[in-house]
């Protein structure tokens, strides 16, 4: 058995034994058994909401990375584009989630779009900030070489930069990641009319905290499958 099931198999234990000594109201903790069973029993209404949020976090992971590196090379072309996007990149960070999603939901309707816009906020930031730390972190040695040779900004940027940014471009990425499924469950909770967020919602309301706690494992394995698959794809590149 593998060591990292240990940690995972003690918590199922705890909580197994904290609801079968009565320690905590079923209706506020159900058994793990229980909630297994759900979403065994459930597996297709579960289902069908995760694809639902796998897409949402998809999308907006795809164009919140493909922001966050534009963004990031275009700071490092222009100084000037760096102190006025700099700012507004951190102030969207700075606001919490919860206040941007209504915003959101106002703007861009029920559907989609502002789950998809609430994933792409949150990768952007990590993204872009990583890959424009690593791109100001080039050793000059690096870009006396560039000079000597009469490069251009431009290809200084892509052929010398952005080699030696790509480890920190991919921290942000691990960081980008972890943040998007979460992104999308809060855009379903403001509104929506499916996925996980959306099911958990409905659950909640009808007391149904077995399946409520089924969508919440989901959304944790959705969460650890992206990391893991982001981690190998680095991996792979040498990341």
């Amino acid at each position: 058995m593998s060591a990292r099931l240990w940690p995972v198999l003690a918590v199922l234990a705890l909580w197994q034994a904290a609801t079968a000594a009565a320690l905590v109201p079923a209706f506020v903790l159900p058994p793990p058994v229980q909630v297994f069973e759900t979403l065994w029993r459930e597996r297709a209404l579960i289902g069908q909401h995760t694809l639902t949020t796998l897409a949402e976090t998809g999308a907006g992971l795809l164009i919140g990375i493909g922001v966050g590196v534009t963004l990031a090379l275009a700071m490092s072309l222009a100084p000037k584009l760096e102190r006025l996007i700099g700012p507004l990149l951190a102030g969207a960070q700075a606001l919490p989630v919860f206040v941007l999603a209504p915003v959101l939901t106002l703007w861009l309707g029920y559907g989609l779009g502002p789950k998809v816009a609430m994933v792409a906020l949150l990768v952007v930031f990590p993204v872009a900030s990583g890959l424009r730390d690593g791109l100001a972190t080039t050793p000059e040695p690096v870009l006396d070489l560039a000079r000597i040779a009469r490069a251009s900004k431009l290809r200084t940027l892509i052929w010398l930069r952005l080699p030696h940014a790509l480890p920190q471009g991919a921290a942000g990425l691990r960081i980008a990641v972890t943040y998007a499924p979460t992104g999308a469950v809060i855009g379903e909770w403001v509104g929506a009319s499916q996925g996980l967020g959306y099911l958990m919602l409905m659950a909640n309301a009808r007391m149904r905290t077995d399946l409520m706690f089924a969508a919440l494992l989901v959304i944790l394995a959705l969460t650890l499958a992206l990391n893991r698959l982001i981690d190998r794809t680095l991996a792979r590149a040498g990341l």
